[in-house]
């Protein structure tokens, strides 16, 4: 048997959509309500959940213990209202709990909207179990529970659902950018910092936050600190932590961060940033010294980036920048075609096939490129674009209209 817990409060606009994705996959759905004023409750006893009720506590480690207390499920699949579960990872997720020697599933999550990090692996799929319960201020995890029963009980496991499980858009920049979420996540990761001084995952999510908000120098030394203290065989911790470091600086620094970052054994799609960004960095770099080496090193990481994540236009936008630079013409338009194929309305994208069309001699093609761009930046109210576009691109071609 498989439950779902939530813990929620005021989703009356989301919660819909996270409920039925997880229709006729879970056995029982069980959410805690925490002081909803809209159509919260309702919308979730629509769907045929049974809601229970807790004056909110502060924290969300106690609130989710307390709505672990309600289910009855061999199985406990955890969620927030703005996640949902993906169709694809339903049969694989019912494997995987067919094993009885099996703790906890990791869920990869699509981070919707993530400019640096698309995907994150979440331990939110677990076995009902006296021992595990959740814990820490800041991201509450059940992950310290597991990990000292499985140093109690060896033959327990930990496995990875192979496919995207969740998407998630709770950490688009504009929800952040709302209300007071950033304060509530700040004010949680200075707790979780003078709780544990040092911890890996608190250093890495708040030096990148200094560093994004200006404030450079106590970003980077939160994150020294974090991978000072972080435990050798904490590679989610240490990759994160090793990623945003290379964000803040310069090369020949930033390469190297990267380098160890990808010598980390993490999933392909949990490394996607790192082998974007280093791909960039070789690909300035190469074009730069004239450098054939570093630009085919750059355009094998972005290939590979691709192939691991290719529901994602990222890795087959990046390989078409790389291949034009390294003047591979035909490989650019295939890259930048594999890219619209999975993103059509990315209007830089449109037009940077519109570029390499022209390159190639197809003047009709990068006609149609170029004033497919336009109309998406002007569909997506970006009009003082739209009109520089089609100045620069109507001195290259006769445009239509």
């Amino acid at each position: 048997m498989l439950s779902l817990s939530m813990i929620v409060r005021d989703e009356a606009e989301r919660l819909q959509r996270c409920l039925s994705s997880v229709a006729e996959f879970v056995d029982e759905m069980v959410l805690l309500d925490t002081g909803s004023t809209d159509d919260t409750v309702a919308i979730a006893e629509r769907c045929g959940a049974v809601v229970h009720h807790l004056s909110w506590p502060g924290d969300f480690a106690p609130a989710r213990n307390a709505a672990l207390t309600h289910v009855r499920g061999d199985w406990v699949l955890v969620l927030d209202a703005d996640e949902v579960l993906t169709e694809q990872a339903r049969e694989p997720l019912r494997q995987l709990m067919a094993d009885p020697d099996l703790l906890l599933i990791n869920l990869l999550r699509h981070e919707l909207g993530a400019a640096q990090a698309p995907y994150s692996n979440v331990s939110r799929l677990f076995r009902r179990h006296p021992a595990i319960s959740w814990s820490r201020r800041y991201h509450a995890m059940v992950d310290d529970s597991v990990a000292a029963e499985l140093a109690r009980e060896p033959r327990w496991r930990i496995a990875d659902c192979p496919v995207p499980a969740l998407l998630h858009d709770g950490y688009r920049p504009e929800l952040l950018a709302s209300g007071h979420k950033a304060q509530r996540l700040r004010a949680a990761m200075e707790a979780e910092l003078a709780e544990r001084p040092g911890d890996a995952y608190a250093a890495a999510k708040l030096g990148a936050l200094e560093i994004s908000e200006g404030r450079r120098e106590r970003g980077l030394a939160l994150l020294r600190q974090g991978l000072a203290s972080c435990p050798a065989d904490a590679h989610p911790e240490r990759y994160e932590l090793l990623l945003h470091l290379a964000l803040a600086e310069a090369s020949p620094t930033a390469e190297a961060l990267y380098r160890q970052a990808l010598a980390l054994p993490l999933p392909p799609r949990l490394t996607l940033a790192a082998q974007l960004n280093l791909a960039a960095l070789l690909m300035e770099k190469g074009a730069a010294a004239a450098n054939n080496n570093s630009l085919a090193e750059a355009a094998a990481l972005a290939l590979a980036a691709a192939e691991a994540a290719p529901e994602l236009a990222l890795g087959w936008r990046s390989l078409g920048l790389i291949e034009r630079r390294r003047g591979r013409i035909g490989a650019a338009i295939e890259a930048y075609r594999r890219s619209l194929a999975l993103e059509p309305d990315h209007p830089e994208t449109q037009q940077n096939l519109a570029v390499a069309l022209l390159l190639g001699g197809d003047i009709d093609g990068a006609r149609t490129g170029f004033s497919r761009a336009i109309a998406l930046l002007q569909a997506q109210g970006r009009s003082n674009e739209a009109l520089a576009l089609r100045q620069q691109a109507g001195a290259m071609v006769k445009l239509d209209g």
